[in-house]
């Protein structure tokens, strides 16, 4: 059986991460994150499940995630499945789309998965020169090239969905967010929101794609990797975003970003790719 490989990269100079996992078997629960997400399945299928809507996903399709979009993927067949994911978070995507559209907007992306030859093409040269320490004009100058086409062919701006129940749910995740170290209940959501148990789940599931439980673990993974990469212990971490002990924080991270905490600490403390084998 192959062994799975897992790198990682971090470029100071772009402000954006990417991960390369190789012959990975590991299934993602559905989860969200709060930066923009550019993946390419470079080997292998999966059943990938994002907002309420389900894809097989294969060689050669790219992946486009905006921040808070549900998603989770899992194996199917026997074969190996590699994948390159490029993490974006919001501040960086406000920046480029201004250099690039001379706007002051928000990117969304209209697709979740897409087939596009020429994209995939300059995508795969950006990931090669990524990570195989390419100059700084090569990589940037791919990354605006991958970005433009992004825009100009998948990219629109975020329409703001005002409904009663878009407005209850931003609600609870806007609690949730304030709230996110301490003890939250289903009680405490219902009380707040002043809607029943069954109710508020069944709003918050259609409305977001995901249960309140989840979204309050994907604030906590994302408030403790800000954390980590500031060099914080991934036991101090793990306290301060409010995970209840570290080997249930662990087991969480690696659920959620297909790494340990103290593996995803260390990108950052070296600020260059490290190899790991598991």
């Amino acid at each position: 059986m192959t062994k799975t490989e897992k790198t990682f990269f971090y470029d100071e100079k772009l402000g954006i991460e990417l991960y390369r996992f190789k012959s990975i078997v590991q299934p993602f629960p559905n989860h969200l994150h709060n930066y923009y997400v550019i993946g390419l399945i470079e080997n292998g299928e999966r059943k990938l499940f994002c907002k309420n809507r389900e894809y097989t996903v294969k060689k050669g399709d790219i992946l486009l995630f905006n921040p808070n979009d549900t998603h989770g993927c899992m194996q199917t067949g026997n074969g190996a499945f590699d994948y390159s994911g490029i993490n974006i978070p919001k501040k960086v995507m406000m920046s480029l789309v201004r250099d690039i559209t001379t706007q002051v907007c928000e990117l969304h992306f209209s697709q979740n998965v897409i087939r596009d030859n020429e994209l995939k093409l300059y995508l795969e040269t950006f990931i090669s020169a990524f990570t195989e320490n390419g100059r700084d004009f090569e990589k940037e100058e791919m990354f605006l090239t991958v970005l433009s086409l992004l825009i100009t062919h998948y990219g629109m701006l975020a329409e703001k969905d005002i409904s009663d129940l878009n407005v209850q749910t931003n609600r609870i995740c806007l609690y949730i967010n304030r709230h996110y170290k301490e003890h939250i209940s289903l009680d405490d959501l219902s009380n707040y929101s002043n809607l029943s148990k069954s109710t508020l789940l069944r709003a918050f599931t259609k409305t977001k794609g995901i249960t309140p439980y989840r979204y309050l673990q994907s604030v906590r993974i994302e408030k403790a990797k800000a954390l980590l990469e500031n060099g914080i212990p991934p036991a101090e971490a793990a306290l301060e975003s409010g995970f209840s002990d570290q080997s249930h924080f662990t087991n969480f991270f690696n659920m959620y970003i297909g790494i340990s905490p103290a593996a995803y600490r260390r990108m950052f403390l070296k600020s260059y790719g490290g190899r790991s084998n598991e």
